[in-house]
């Protein structure tokens, strides 16, 4: 069912992924071709947030530091399978993998590779402040439209 705590969540994380997308660009290589690497993930970002933090909404403040908390930690590493296994999919169309083993065994290998991209304190500080922000933003909402 839809609720305003919901929909605070959906779009603070999305906002968050959204900011986050664009500290993580410089990270990567030049050239490397981003397509819609922001829109994807806060499509993914807002889901997870609807799901995970809105669906915990209401239960006090500490519950809604712990729920966005939860959902950042979420967002990253569904984020880091998704692209990472679509990275895998292309790299196997070239056939750059001599088995099935191998090309599940290189999602987690890029999932590593650039989870470690991630470790800078610029973005691990708004990944923290975005999380205690969307927790207590989505607990607010919560308490005023019930």
């Amino acid at each position: 069912m839809p609720t305003a705590a919901k929909l605070t969540a959906a779009i603070t994380l999305a906002l968050l992924a959204a900011i986050v997308s664009e500290l993580f660009k410089p990270q990567m290589p030049e050239g490397f071709a981003f397509g819609y690497f922001s829109y994807v993930n806060m499509a993914f970002a807002a889901v997870l947030g609807w799901k995970i933090i809105g669906s915990r909404a209401g239960e006090g403040i500490m519950r809604g530091i712990n729920n966005g908390i939860t959902g950042m930690l979420a967002m990253v590493l569904v984020l880091l399978f998704a692209h990472s296994s679509r990275l895998m999919f292309y790299n196997s169309l070239n056939l750059r993998y001599d088995s099935t083993a191998e090309a599940i065994q290189s999602i987690f290998g890029m999932m590593l590779e650039y989870g470690l991209l991630l470790l800078t304190p610029q973005i691990l500080t708004t990944l923290l402040v975005g999380a205690l922000i969307s927790g207590l933003m989505t607990e607010a909402t919560s308490r005023r439209w019930r």
